[in-house]
Protein backbone atom coordinates (compact mmCIF):
# COMPACT_ATOMS: atom_id res chain seq x y z
CA UNK A 1 0.00 0.00 0.00
CA UNK A 2 3.03 2.48 0.45
CA UNK A 3 4.24 2.01 -2.78
CA UNK A 4 1.07 2.75 -4.55
CA UNK A 5 0.34 5.19 -1.94
CA UNK A 6 4.21 6.59 -2.82
CA UNK A 7 3.44 6.77 -6.76
CA UNK A 8 -0.09 8.15 -6.29
CA UNK A 9 1.52 10.94 -4.36
CA UNK A 10 4.40 11.39 -6.76
CA UNK A 11 1.38 11.90 -9.55
CA UNK A 12 -0.46 13.99 -7.39
CA UNK A 13 3.04 16.33 -6.65
CA UNK A 14 3.86 16.24 -10.84
CA UNK A 15 0.51 17.34 -11.34
CA UNK A 16 0.37 20.26 -8.89
CA UNK A 17 3.69 21.41 -9.68
CA UNK A 18 2.71 21.04 -13.86
CA UNK A 19 -1.31 22.79 -12.49
CA UNK A 20 0.54 25.33 -10.63
CA UNK A 21 3.20 26.52 -13.68
CA UNK A 22 -0.09 26.34 -16.16
CA UNK A 23 -2.24 28.90 -13.71
CA UNK A 24 0.71 30.99 -13.56
CA UNK A 25 0.95 31.26 -16.97
CA UNK A 26 -2.68 31.08 -18.34
CA UNK A 27 -3.51 33.86 -15.28
CA UNK A 28 -1.84 35.74 -17.24
CA UNK A 29 -2.84 34.79 -21.08
CA UNK A 30 -6.00 34.77 -20.23
CA UNK A 31 -9.08 36.69 -19.23
CA UNK A 32 -11.46 36.52 -15.77
CA UNK A 33 -14.32 36.10 -18.31
CA UNK A 34 -12.43 34.17 -20.82
CA UNK A 35 -11.55 31.53 -17.59
CA UNK A 36 -14.87 32.29 -16.59
CA UNK A 37 -16.54 30.22 -20.17
CA UNK A 38 -14.35 27.58 -19.82
CA UNK A 39 -14.68 26.65 -16.21
CA UNK A 40 -18.48 26.95 -16.63
CA UNK A 41 -18.36 24.53 -19.87
CA UNK A 42 -15.86 22.32 -17.20
CA UNK A 43 -18.43 22.11 -14.44
CA UNK A 44 -21.31 20.61 -16.69
CA UNK A 45 -18.92 18.53 -18.70
CA UNK A 46 -17.60 17.16 -14.55
CA UNK A 47 -21.49 16.66 -14.13
CA UNK A 48 -22.06 14.85 -16.89
CA UNK A 49 -18.71 12.60 -16.54
CA UNK A 50 -20.34 11.43 -13.09
CA UNK A 51 -23.03 9.60 -15.46
CA UNK A 52 -20.34 8.54 -17.56
CA UNK A 53 -18.42 6.68 -14.83
CA UNK A 54 -21.38 4.60 -13.75
CA UNK A 55 -19.61 3.52 -10.35
CA UNK A 56 -17.65 0.70 -12.94
CA UNK A 57 -13.95 1.39 -11.53
CA UNK A 58 -15.69 1.02 -7.75
CA UNK A 59 -17.48 -1.98 -8.88
CA UNK A 60 -14.48 -3.69 -9.91
CA UNK A 61 -12.06 -2.66 -7.41
CA UNK A 62 -14.79 -3.69 -4.32
CA UNK A 63 -16.25 -7.23 -5.95
CA UNK A 64 -15.12 -9.54 -4.50
CA UNK A 65 -14.81 -12.83 -6.99
CA UNK A 66 -13.90 -11.22 -10.28
CA UNK A 67 -13.97 -12.71 -13.40
CA UNK A 68 -13.28 -12.13 -16.98
CA UNK A 69 -16.97 -12.08 -17.51
CA UNK A 70 -17.41 -9.15 -15.25
CA UNK A 71 -14.92 -6.99 -16.44
CA UNK A 72 -15.98 -7.50 -20.10
CA UNK A 73 -19.56 -6.38 -18.65
CA UNK A 74 -18.24 -3.12 -17.03
CA UNK A 75 -16.18 -2.64 -20.22
CA UNK A 76 -19.74 -2.76 -22.05
CA UNK A 77 -22.04 -0.32 -19.53
CA UNK A 78 -18.99 1.88 -19.42
CA UNK A 79 -18.94 2.29 -23.23
CA UNK A 80 -22.54 2.44 -23.47
CA UNK A 81 -23.04 5.21 -20.55
CA UNK A 82 -20.39 7.21 -21.95
CA UNK A 83 -21.03 7.37 -25.79
CA UNK A 84 -24.65 8.34 -24.76
CA UNK A 85 -23.18 11.13 -22.49
CA UNK A 86 -21.03 12.07 -25.37
CA UNK A 87 -24.08 12.52 -27.18
CA UNK A 88 -26.46 14.40 -24.80
CA UNK A 89 -23.53 16.87 -24.50
CA UNK A 90 -22.68 17.54 -27.93
CA UNK A 91 -26.40 18.29 -28.73
CA UNK A 92 -27.31 19.95 -25.63
CA UNK A 93 -24.81 22.05 -26.19
CA UNK A 94 -26.60 25.06 -27.84
CA UNK A 95 -28.95 25.30 -25.26
CA UNK A 96 -26.88 25.62 -22.33
CA UNK A 97 -24.88 28.43 -24.21
CA UNK A 98 -28.05 30.31 -24.99
CA UNK A 99 -28.88 29.66 -20.90
CA UNK A 100 -25.74 31.63 -20.23
CA UNK A 101 -25.75 33.80 -23.21
CA UNK A 102 -22.10 32.89 -24.33
CA UNK A 103 -21.42 30.88 -27.27
CA UNK A 104 -18.68 29.89 -26.12
CA UNK A 105 -19.48 27.76 -23.68
CA UNK A 106 -20.74 25.39 -26.65
CA UNK A 107 -17.55 25.02 -28.72
CA UNK A 108 -15.76 24.07 -25.32
CA UNK A 109 -18.21 21.45 -24.89
CA UNK A 110 -18.05 20.07 -28.36
CA UNK A 111 -14.70 19.46 -27.64
CA UNK A 112 -15.37 17.53 -24.27
CA UNK A 113 -17.55 15.59 -26.15
CA UNK A 114 -15.03 13.58 -27.69
CA UNK A 115 -13.37 12.80 -24.43
CA UNK A 116 -16.39 10.97 -23.56
CA UNK A 117 -15.67 8.52 -26.57
CA UNK A 118 -12.44 7.75 -26.01
CA UNK A 119 -12.41 7.53 -22.09
CA UNK A 120 -14.03 4.36 -21.61
CA UNK A 121 -10.90 2.14 -23.73
CA UNK A 122 -8.88 3.34 -20.62
CA UNK A 123 -10.99 3.44 -17.89
CA UNK A 124 -11.39 -0.09 -16.97
CA UNK A 125 -8.24 -1.17 -17.36
CA UNK A 126 -6.74 1.85 -14.85
CA UNK A 127 -9.73 0.37 -12.92
CA UNK A 128 -7.88 -2.79 -12.70
CA UNK A 129 -4.95 -1.43 -11.59
CA UNK A 130 -6.21 0.61 -8.62
CA UNK A 131 -7.92 -3.12 -7.42
CA UNK A 132 -4.57 -4.42 -7.61
CA UNK A 133 -3.05 -1.31 -6.14
CA UNK A 134 -0.38 -1.37 -8.82
CA UNK A 135 -0.13 2.09 -9.54
CA UNK A 136 3.08 2.54 -11.88
CA UNK A 137 1.30 2.34 -15.02
CA UNK A 138 -1.38 4.76 -13.53
CA UNK A 139 1.65 7.20 -12.70
CA UNK A 140 3.46 6.69 -16.10
CA UNK A 141 -0.28 7.16 -17.70
CA UNK A 142 -1.17 10.50 -15.51
CA UNK A 143 2.53 11.72 -15.93
CA UNK A 144 2.59 11.82 -19.60
CA UNK A 145 -1.20 13.25 -19.76
CA UNK A 146 -0.30 16.51 -17.55
CA UNK A 147 2.84 17.28 -19.60
CA UNK A 148 1.02 16.99 -22.65
CA UNK A 149 -1.86 19.06 -21.71
CA UNK A 150 0.55 21.70 -20.19
CA UNK A 151 2.19 22.15 -23.34
CA UNK A 152 -1.25 22.36 -25.26
CA UNK A 153 -2.94 24.76 -22.70
CA UNK A 154 -0.02 27.12 -23.02
CA UNK A 155 0.80 26.72 -27.12
CA UNK A 156 -2.73 27.18 -27.23
CA UNK A 157 -2.70 30.18 -25.22
CA UNK A 158 -0.12 32.04 -26.89
CA UNK A 159 -1.77 31.02 -30.42
CA UNK A 160 -4.84 33.50 -29.03
CA UNK A 161 -7.03 29.90 -28.62
CA UNK A 162 -8.15 31.80 -25.53
CA UNK A 163 -10.47 29.37 -23.84
CA UNK A 164 -10.68 27.10 -26.56
CA UNK A 165 -6.68 25.95 -25.83
CA UNK A 166 -8.20 24.43 -22.29
CA UNK A 167 -10.21 22.56 -24.09
CA UNK A 168 -8.35 20.93 -26.32
CA UNK A 169 -5.28 20.03 -23.67
CA UNK A 170 -7.72 18.48 -22.06
CA UNK A 171 -8.49 15.73 -24.84
CA UNK A 172 -5.04 15.75 -25.46
CA UNK A 173 -4.42 14.78 -22.21
CA UNK A 174 -7.23 12.07 -22.68
CA UNK A 175 -5.51 11.02 -25.57
CA UNK A 176 -2.31 10.06 -24.36
CA UNK A 177 -3.54 8.81 -20.98
CA UNK A 178 -5.68 6.10 -23.12
CA UNK A 179 -2.86 5.36 -25.26
CA UNK A 180 -0.65 4.01 -22.44
CA UNK A 181 -4.03 2.16 -20.97
CA UNK A 182 -3.73 -0.08 -23.88
CA UNK A 183 0.35 -0.56 -24.15
CA UNK A 184 0.66 -1.50 -20.44
CA UNK A 185 -2.53 -3.61 -20.27
CA UNK A 186 -2.18 -7.21 -19.24
CA UNK A 187 -1.65 -9.69 -21.31
CA UNK A 188 -4.67 -11.65 -20.55
CA UNK A 189 -7.08 -8.95 -20.02
CA UNK A 190 -9.90 -9.08 -21.66
CA UNK A 191 -10.09 -6.35 -24.67
CA UNK A 192 -13.68 -6.55 -25.77
CA UNK A 193 -17.13 -6.02 -24.03
CA UNK A 194 -19.79 -8.00 -23.49
CA UNK A 195 -23.08 -8.26 -22.57
CA UNK A 196 -23.33 -11.14 -20.09
CA UNK A 197 -23.86 -10.74 -17.16
CA UNK A 198 -24.62 -6.92 -17.36
CA UNK A 199 -26.91 -7.09 -14.34
CA UNK A 200 -24.99 -6.64 -11.54
CA UNK A 201 -22.86 -4.14 -13.17
CA UNK A 202 -25.98 -1.98 -13.14
CA UNK A 203 -27.24 -2.94 -9.97
CA UNK A 204 -24.39 -1.47 -8.80
CA UNK A 205 -24.26 1.29 -10.84
CA UNK A 206 -27.38 2.56 -10.34
CA UNK A 207 -26.73 3.42 -6.35
CA UNK A 208 -22.63 4.45 -7.37
CA UNK A 209 -23.96 7.00 -10.01
CA UNK A 210 -26.34 8.88 -7.15
CA UNK A 211 -23.02 8.80 -5.05
CA UNK A 212 -20.61 10.64 -7.47
CA UNK A 213 -23.87 12.35 -9.00
CA UNK A 214 -24.84 14.05 -6.08
CA UNK A 215 -21.16 15.14 -5.42
CA UNK A 216 -20.52 16.30 -8.23
CA UNK A 217 -23.74 18.20 -8.43
CA UNK A 218 -22.61 19.87 -4.97
CA UNK A 219 -19.15 20.68 -6.22
CA UNK A 220 -20.66 21.80 -9.23
CA UNK A 221 -23.11 24.18 -8.21
CA UNK A 222 -21.15 27.44 -6.88
CA UNK A 223 -19.84 27.83 -10.77
CA UNK A 224 -23.27 26.80 -12.23
CA UNK A 225 -25.33 29.11 -9.78
CA UNK A 226 -23.07 32.33 -9.78
CA UNK A 227 -22.61 32.50 -13.27
CA UNK A 228 -26.60 32.40 -14.21
CA UNK A 229 -27.18 34.64 -10.49
CA UNK A 230 -24.10 37.30 -11.38
CA UNK A 231 -21.72 37.23 -14.55
CA UNK A 232 -18.71 34.51 -15.85
CA UNK A 233 -16.33 37.15 -14.12
CA UNK A 234 -17.83 36.30 -10.80
CA UNK A 235 -17.28 32.76 -11.94
CA UNK A 236 -13.48 32.80 -12.74
CA UNK A 237 -12.76 35.07 -9.11
CA UNK A 238 -14.39 31.95 -7.04
CA UNK A 239 -12.54 29.29 -9.21
CA UNK A 240 -9.61 31.25 -8.61
CA UNK A 241 -10.14 31.24 -4.84
CA UNK A 242 -11.16 27.61 -4.82
CA UNK A 243 -7.91 26.90 -6.95
CA UNK A 244 -6.18 27.71 -3.82
CA UNK A 245 -8.12 24.04 -2.18
CA UNK A 246 -7.76 22.49 -5.07
CA UNK A 247 -3.55 22.53 -4.35
CA UNK A 248 -4.60 20.12 -1.68
CA UNK A 249 -6.90 18.36 -3.51
CA UNK A 250 -4.57 17.51 -5.53
CA UNK A 251 -1.61 16.90 -4.24
CA UNK A 252 -3.51 14.51 -0.96
CA UNK A 253 -6.97 13.90 -1.52
CA UNK A 254 -6.67 12.97 -5.32
CA UNK A 255 -3.57 10.81 -4.25
CA UNK A 256 -5.14 8.76 -1.14
CA UNK A 257 -8.56 8.63 -2.27
CA UNK A 258 -8.04 6.29 -5.07
CA UNK A 259 -6.14 4.03 -2.64
CA UNK A 260 -8.34 3.91 0.46
CA UNK A 261 -11.13 2.47 -1.30
CA UNK A 262 -9.19 -0.84 -1.95
CA UNK A 263 -7.13 -0.87 1.08
CA UNK A 264 -10.87 -0.44 3.17
CA UNK A 265 -12.34 -3.44 1.18
CA UNK A 266 -9.08 -5.17 1.97
CA UNK A 267 -9.25 -4.93 5.49
CA UNK A 268 -13.44 -5.64 5.61
CA UNK A 269 -12.44 -9.04 3.04
CA UNK A 270 -10.02 -9.74 5.62
CA UNK A 271 -12.83 -9.73 8.60
CA UNK A 272 -11.11 -6.58 9.99
CA UNK A 273 -13.30 -3.22 11.24
CA UNK A 274 -13.07 -0.74 8.90
CA UNK A 275 -13.98 1.92 10.90
CA UNK A 276 -9.73 1.74 12.63
CA UNK A 277 -8.61 2.31 9.26
CA UNK A 278 -10.63 5.02 8.35
CA UNK A 279 -9.52 7.11 11.56
CA UNK A 280 -5.89 6.54 10.74
CA UNK A 281 -6.61 7.77 6.91
CA UNK A 282 -8.41 10.68 8.74
CA UNK A 283 -5.86 11.59 11.30
CA UNK A 284 -3.01 11.29 8.47
CA UNK A 285 -5.02 13.52 6.15
CA UNK A 286 -6.27 16.14 8.84
CA UNK A 287 -2.49 16.15 9.92
CA UNK A 288 -1.26 17.45 6.56
CA UNK A 289 -4.59 19.07 5.50
CA UNK A 290 -5.90 21.54 8.84
CA UNK A 291 -1.85 23.22 8.82
CA UNK A 292 -2.08 24.06 4.72
CA UNK A 293 -6.00 25.56 5.10
CA UNK A 294 -4.93 27.31 8.37
CA UNK A 295 -2.03 28.74 6.73
CA UNK A 296 -3.50 29.27 3.36
CA UNK A 297 -6.20 31.30 4.68
CA UNK A 298 -4.21 33.85 6.30
CA UNK A 299 -2.02 34.71 3.64
CA UNK A 300 -4.12 34.23 0.89
CA UNK A 301 -3.37 37.80 -0.36
CA UNK A 302 0.06 36.94 -1.18
CA UNK A 303 -0.54 33.63 -2.52
CA UNK A 304 -3.21 34.91 -4.91
CA UNK A 305 -1.31 37.76 -6.04
CA UNK A 306 1.59 35.39 -6.83
CA UNK A 307 -0.19 32.78 -8.34
CA UNK A 308 -2.85 34.46 -10.35
CA UNK A 309 -1.79 38.07 -10.68
CA UNK A 310 -3.12 41.56 -9.69
CA UNK A 311 -6.27 40.88 -11.39
CA UNK A 312 -7.84 38.37 -9.53
CA UNK A 313 -7.58 40.08 -6.35
CA UNK A 314 -10.97 39.75 -5.15
CA UNK A 315 -10.64 36.10 -4.75
CA UNK A 316 -8.93 37.25 -1.53
CA UNK A 317 -11.88 37.42 0.65
CA UNK A 318 -13.45 34.60 -0.70
CA UNK A 319 -10.20 31.98 -0.46
CA UNK A 320 -10.41 32.87 3.10
CA UNK A 321 -13.82 31.44 3.87
CA UNK A 322 -13.09 28.70 1.65
CA UNK A 323 -10.55 27.70 4.11
CA UNK A 324 -12.94 27.53 6.92
CA UNK A 325 -15.01 25.20 4.97
CA UNK A 326 -12.10 22.70 3.80
CA UNK A 327 -11.22 22.10 7.62
CA UNK A 328 -15.19 21.18 8.38
CA UNK A 329 -15.24 19.06 5.52
CA UNK A 330 -11.95 17.06 5.92
CA UNK A 331 -12.53 14.83 8.72
CA UNK A 332 -15.65 12.96 6.88
CA UNK A 333 -14.18 13.38 3.36
CA UNK A 334 -13.65 9.18 3.41
CA UNK A 335 -17.36 8.54 4.30
CA UNK A 336 -18.29 7.46 0.89
CA UNK A 337 -15.54 5.34 0.22
CA UNK A 338 -15.45 3.05 3.66
CA UNK A 339 -19.32 2.86 3.62
CA UNK A 340 -18.93 1.69 -0.50
CA UNK A 341 -16.29 -0.52 0.41
CA UNK A 342 -18.69 -2.02 3.74
CA UNK A 343 -20.70 -2.99 0.33
CA UNK A 344 -23.37 -0.40 1.53
CA UNK A 345 -23.48 2.01 -1.70
CA UNK A 346 -27.05 2.44 -1.17
CA UNK A 347 -26.62 4.42 2.21
CA UNK A 348 -23.82 6.25 0.72
CA UNK A 349 -26.08 7.32 -1.57
CA UNK A 350 -28.49 8.33 0.63
CA UNK A 351 -25.68 10.16 2.19
CA UNK A 352 -24.43 12.31 -0.66
CA UNK A 353 -27.77 12.91 -1.47
CA UNK A 354 -28.46 14.78 1.98
CA UNK A 355 -24.80 16.31 1.85
CA UNK A 356 -25.03 17.96 -1.23
CA UNK A 357 -28.33 18.64 -0.75
CA UNK A 358 -27.23 21.37 2.19
CA UNK A 359 -24.48 22.81 -0.70
CA UNK A 360 -27.43 23.61 -2.88
CA UNK A 361 -29.83 25.52 -0.30
CA UNK A 362 -26.45 27.52 0.71
CA UNK A 363 -26.07 28.82 -2.05
CA UNK A 364 -29.16 30.74 -2.35
CA UNK A 365 -27.23 33.40 -0.04
CA UNK A 366 -25.90 34.23 -3.81
CA UNK A 367 -28.90 36.01 -4.59
CA UNK A 368 -29.14 38.77 -1.89
CA UNK A 369 -25.35 38.47 -0.02
CA UNK A 370 -23.20 37.94 -3.52
CA UNK A 371 -20.16 35.69 -3.52
CA UNK A 372 -18.73 36.19 0.11
CA UNK A 373 -22.91 35.34 0.96
CA UNK A 374 -22.21 32.03 -0.81
CA UNK A 375 -19.17 31.02 0.72
CA UNK A 376 -20.55 31.55 3.75
CA UNK A 377 -23.47 29.35 2.97
CA UNK A 378 -21.29 26.79 1.96
CA UNK A 379 -19.31 26.98 5.49
CA UNK A 380 -22.66 26.40 7.18
CA UNK A 381 -23.24 23.45 4.83
CA UNK A 382 -20.03 21.94 5.65
CA UNK A 383 -21.07 21.97 9.65
CA UNK A 384 -24.46 20.19 8.50
CA UNK A 385 -22.50 18.01 6.76
CA UNK A 386 -20.34 16.86 8.72
CA UNK A 387 -22.98 15.93 11.43
CA UNK A 388 -24.86 14.10 9.23
CA UNK A 389 -22.03 11.81 7.72
CA UNK A 390 -20.92 10.74 11.15
CA UNK A 391 -24.61 9.76 11.91
CA UNK A 392 -24.47 7.36 8.61
CA UNK A 393 -20.60 6.11 9.64
CA UNK A 394 -22.31 5.72 13.57
CA UNK A 395 -24.67 3.29 11.85
CA UNK A 396 -22.71 1.53 9.40
CA UNK A 397 -19.26 0.92 10.22
CA UNK A 398 -19.85 1.95 14.66
CA UNK A 399 -17.40 4.99 14.61
CA UNK A 400 -18.14 6.89 17.68
CA UNK A 401 -17.89 10.68 17.71
CA UNK A 402 -15.29 10.54 20.86
CA UNK A 403 -13.23 8.18 18.77
CA UNK A 404 -13.23 11.12 15.75
CA UNK A 405 -12.47 13.66 18.16
CA UNK A 406 -9.19 11.50 19.52
CA UNK A 407 -8.23 10.77 16.01
CA UNK A 408 -7.75 14.82 15.34
CA UNK A 409 -7.05 16.10 18.14
CA UNK A 410 -3.15 15.39 17.40
CA UNK A 411 -3.78 17.37 13.79
CA UNK A 412 -5.67 20.43 15.70
CA UNK A 413 -2.39 20.59 18.00
CA UNK A 414 0.03 20.33 15.13
CA UNK A 415 -2.32 22.94 12.80
CA UNK A 416 -2.11 25.30 15.96
CA UNK A 417 1.69 24.99 16.17
CA UNK A 418 2.13 25.07 12.00
CA UNK A 419 0.11 28.29 11.88
CA UNK A 420 1.51 30.41 14.13
CA UNK A 421 4.24 32.07 11.69
CA UNK A 422 1.27 32.99 9.18
CA UNK A 423 -0.91 33.87 12.27
CA UNK A 424 1.52 36.39 13.34
CA UNK A 425 1.92 38.48 9.94
CA UNK A 426 -1.56 38.78 9.65
CA UNK A 427 -1.57 39.91 12.64
CA UNK A 428 1.44 42.28 12.53
CA UNK A 429 2.18 42.50 8.81
CA UNK A 430 -0.16 43.97 6.00
CA UNK A 431 0.40 41.98 3.03
CA UNK A 432 0.29 44.73 -0.10
CA UNK A 433 1.87 44.85 -3.47
CA UNK A 434 5.28 45.59 -2.20
CA UNK A 435 5.98 42.45 0.14
CA UNK A 436 3.51 39.84 -1.41
CA UNK A 437 6.42 37.97 -2.62
CA UNK A 438 8.21 38.37 0.50
CA UNK A 439 5.80 36.98 2.66
CA UNK A 440 4.86 34.30 1.00
CA UNK A 441 7.96 33.08 0.48
CA UNK A 442 8.71 33.41 4.30
CA UNK A 443 5.58 32.17 5.16
CA UNK A 444 5.99 29.25 3.81
CA UNK A 445 9.20 28.28 4.61
CA UNK A 446 8.63 28.73 8.18
CA UNK A 447 5.48 26.94 8.22
CA UNK A 448 6.53 24.09 6.30
CA UNK A 449 10.07 23.97 9.08
CA UNK A 450 7.45 24.76 12.01
CA UNK A 451 4.94 22.03 10.93
CA UNK A 452 7.73 18.95 10.35
CA UNK A 453 8.87 20.15 14.40
CA UNK A 454 5.20 19.93 15.28
CA UNK A 455 4.62 16.54 13.51
CA UNK A 456 7.38 15.45 15.82
CA UNK A 457 6.67 17.24 19.21
CA UNK A 458 3.41 16.09 18.94
CA UNK A 459 4.68 13.14 18.60
CA UNK A 460 1.44 13.05 14.94
CA UNK A 461 1.11 9.59 13.81
CA UNK A 462 2.30 10.84 10.01
CA UNK A 463 5.97 11.40 11.87
CA UNK A 464 6.38 7.88 11.63
CA UNK A 465 5.52 8.07 7.98
CA UNK A 466 8.12 10.63 7.37
CA UNK A 467 10.88 8.36 9.32
CA UNK A 468 10.21 5.29 7.39
CA UNK A 469 10.51 7.91 4.17
CA UNK A 470 13.70 9.02 5.33
CA UNK A 471 14.68 5.54 6.46
CA UNK A 472 14.61 4.45 2.95
CA UNK A 473 15.99 7.12 1.32
CA UNK A 474 18.79 5.95 3.47
CA UNK A 475 18.91 2.68 3.46
CA UNK A 476 18.74 2.60 -0.49
CA UNK A 477 21.56 1.57 -1.90
CA UNK A 478 23.77 3.63 -4.41
CA UNK A 479 24.71 2.63 -7.90
CA UNK A 480 28.35 2.72 -9.29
Amino acid sequence: MRTSLAFSLADSYLSVALQLASTLILSRLLTPTETGIFAVAAVLTALASTFRDFGVAEYLIQEKDLTTEKIRAAFAANIMVSWLMAALMFFSSAAVADFYQQPGVADVMHIQAINFLLIPFGAVTMAYFRRQLNYRPIFVASLLANITSFVVAVAGALAGFSYLSLAWAGLAGVVVTVGVSVIARPKDFPSWPSFRGMSPVVRFGKHALGIYFFGQIGRSAPEAVIGRALDMASVAFFSRANGLMEIFNRSVLRAAIPICLPYFAQERRAGQRTATGYLKATTLLTGIGWPFFIYIGFIAYSAIRLLYGGQWMPAVPLAKILCLVAVLELPYWLAAEVMIAEGRVDQSNKLQFLVQGMRLASLALVFPFGLPGACWGLAVAALGGAVTSHRFLHQIIGLRFNEVVRACLPSAAVAIVAASPSLLVALFIEQTEANYLAVFMGCSLTTGLVWLLALKVCNHPFWAEVLLIVDKLRNTPRRA
